[in-house]
Order: structure tokens, then sequence, then C-alpha cells
């Protein structure tokens, strides 16, 4: 996701996203654990997007 597709999703849509994000990203360090997964960048990817919802929520909450 770019930074302006996140910017548009309301506060609960970015918090929805994140949670999913989290999820799959849990199920696939535990697939990579059981059995090699053919594309490991979806790791750091998935890593890479969470930080980037979650530092445009910081930055909206003003905190």
């Amino acid at each position: 996701m770019k930074n302006k597709d996140i910017r548009a999703l309301s506060r609960d849509e970015q918090a929805t996203k994140v949670r999913e994000l989290s999820e799959e990203l849990c199920r696939l360090k535990f697939n990579h654990g059981i059995r090699p997964l053919e594309n490991t960048a979806k790791i750091s990817q998935a890593r890479k997007v969470i930080s980037r919802i979650k530092t445009i929520i910081r930055e909206t909450s003003g905190t």
C-alpha cells in the first residue's frame, strides 16, 4: 500500500488493516518455521506496511 492509499482510509479502517496484516505476518512466520516459504519477501513487506500505517496513525493523532 502506498501512503496516499493509507491516508485515504478512516482511522477504523487503518486499525483493521493493521490487525489483518499482523495476523498475516504471524501466519507467514509460523509457516516459515515449519517449511521454507516460496517468497520470503512477503514477511518484510508485511512488516513495512504495518510500520507505514502505524506511522500515519501517529502523525494524524498528534501524539
